[in-house]
């Protein structure tokens, strides 16, 4: 190629590049409120959507192969056909090319999910790990095309994140648009995978942002109708799950079941998620006792999976032939309870074996087959004011689910159009609304947040809590060269009595020495070559409160925007 037209597509690049930059500034000067910004969520719904359908389509096309099904939504049903080493050797294979995936492409062997979304909403700008997003995507795939026993709206929700990380970078957006981009995408990436529109953009506010905010609502609803659109276009307008005609209360005086219903699947939901909290300390406790690999893990609890579908194939992948016949009523009481402990198993094993995947369809599955349960023995005592078996199911799909992601309001809606069904609205609502209640006191708020709150991110307790942990010594210290700095001779003094913090400590740990010590600063030091203490500055009280005050108002700013 020519010297002149290399320079020339050289400089045409360089003109895109501050172009692309000169929009970015624009964007993040004017905010996520201005009409500008709200074509960049149209086109950020559009990519998600479609990202979200070709997940979809990807796993269907994948089971078809592995299992031979022609349905996918059906593959329980062709999987009994299959001879048991098959079932056995298929979630061994994935779980083996998961833990490859996992060990080379992320830091620690784990598969990002919605607990990190939310976690780079409230505390990254609203940025999330893109390599390992995009590993921890291939692996949910593999997991749940070779017999995993999980969900796909957790990685589908990451995987907008992604999307969404890269263009926040690319603008160089700051918290709150990066933030609203991120809840942007989520939305339109949930409702494209369930055909939701409205349940899509209360997901994205209720569960990530975790607010309502005005200027936030108009771009992520325009995200969420792009990915409905994208997804309607490409696998058509249908409700997952198809109802039996005429599924309405048979008295106003059955409403008393359905909050004893609540209350029964909120304690089912907290069932579920100590299981796998559970049994993901006992598979780390046992990991490192006996010195397992960590790319093996993933193939063992592929085996047991897999030995578990050799009796039960009703585990594999996210449930929905499962949760269809419990909301048709085609199961025994029997069934339902058996169906309900061994799906629970099969997904602790999935996720606490480092798998891919997420945790709402299993708590759909889950609350229908327990609904169902529940329904059978109410409609069995109290026949004359008991209505019919499939509205207890759908009633407790409703509720587990809230419970468990902690989003009645969303979750409540994500039934209604999963399901076509509006006339069911008040037994949902009160089974959901008391559900989530229960769950919320006996968990720190869901699943999702106690995730976090094991990891030491205090999300649940509210920005007055999570906030403290940003801000850290380093960022808010005055160096011992500032004008205004400490005294060295008495930072001496407070070193020598162990009066000091680190850099990286942050106002969580800082703010309550200083309200027990009484002290004007903290000497900040930091190990020097020969390990000895070097003093490089101090943190002063004033200084952390205005910084925490400061944050408190900011966030205050932007969820009442």
């Amino acid at each position: 190629m020519p010297e002149r037209s290399r320079d020339l597509i050289r400089r045409q690049m360089e003109e895109s590049r501050d172009g692309l930059n000169r929009f970015g500034r624009m964007l993040v000067q004017q905010g996520p409120g201005q009409v500008r910004f709200w074509f960049i969520a149209l086109a950020l719904g559009v990519v998600a959507g479609a990202a979200a359908v070709g997940f979809r389509t990807a796993i269907y096309w994948l089971q078809a192969r592995f299992y031979g099904a022609d349905d996918a939504l059906y593959i329980h049903s062709f999987a009994e056909t299959l001879p048991w080493w098959y079932l056995v050797l298929v979630p061994v294979l994935g779980g083996l090319a998961v833990g490859v995936l996992l060990t080379r492409f992320t830091p620690d062997d784990r598969v990002r999910a919605v607990a990190d979304v939310i976690e780079g909403a409230a505390l990254y700008r609203g940025r999330v790990e893109i390599r390992a997003g995009l590993a921890s995507a291939a692996a949910s795939l593999i997991t749940l095309s070779s017999g995993g026993s999980s969900g796909r709206e957790g990685p589908v929700v990451h995987l907008a994140g992604v999307i969404a990380t890269w263009v926040s970078d690319r603008l160089d957006a700051d918290g709150i648009t990066g933030r609203d981009l991120l809840g942007c995408a989520v939305a339109a990436a949930v409702s494209a995978s369930f055909n939701a529109p409205i349940a899509g953009t209360l997901f994205a506010l209720e569960v990530v942002l975790r607010h309502f905010a005005m200027h936030a609502f108009a771009p992520i609803a325009i995200a969420s109708v792009a990915g409905t659109v994208v997804s309607r276009l490409m696998l058509g307008d249908n409700t997952e799950f198809t109802l039996a005609p005429q599924l309405s209360l048979s008295f106003y005086g059955e409403l008393p079941a359905f909050m004893i219903l609540g209350l029964f699947s909120g304690l089912v939901a907290v069932v579920l998620m100590r299981s796998i909290f559970f049994t993901d300390a006992l598979a780390s406790h046992l990991q490192e006792k006996f010195r397992v690999p960590r790319v093996l893990q993933p193939a063992i609890a592929g085996g047991l999976l897999g030995v578990m579908a050799i009796w039960f194939p009703h585990i594999i992948g996210v449930g929905y032939e499962t949760t269809a016949m419990a909301l048709h009523a085609r199961l025994s009481l029997h069934e339902a309870v058996l169906f309900v402990a061994m799906k629970i198993v099969a997904v602790a094993i999935t996720l606490a074996g480092r798998m891919g995947g997420g945790i709402f369809s299993p708590s759909l599955m889950v609350g229908a087959l327990s609904g169902l349960a529940f329904g059978i023995v109410a409609t069995a005592l109290v026949p004359q004011y008991s209505g019919t078996g499939e509205l207890y199911a759908l009633a407790g799909m409703g509720a587990v689910a809230a419970a468990v992601l902690g989003a009645p309001i969303s979750t409540a809606m994500i039934v209604f159009e999963m399901t076509g069904d509006w006339q069911t609205g008040l037994a949902v609502m009160v089974a959901v609304s008391l559900s989530a209640a229960l769950a919320s006191r006996l968990v720190a708020r869901s699943y999702f947040l106690t995730q976090l709150e094991n990891k030491g991110v205090r999300l649940s307790a509210g920005p007055q809590a999570y906030l403290l942990s940003v801000h850290s010594a380093a960022l808010l210290m005055r160096s011992m060269d500032s004008p205004r700095a400490a005294s060295a001779e008495v930072c001496r003094r407070m070193i020598e009595s162990g009066l000091f913090i680190r850099p990286e400590t942050t106002l969580e740990v800082a703010l309550p020495i200083f309200e027990s010590e009484g002290c004007v600063f903290l000497p900040v030091i930091t190990d020097g070559d020969g390990g000895e203490a070097t003093l490089i500055g101090a943190l002063f009280h004033v200084d952390a409160l205005r910084a925490y005050n400061r944050a408190l108002a900011e966030t205050a700013a932007e969820e009442h925007a």
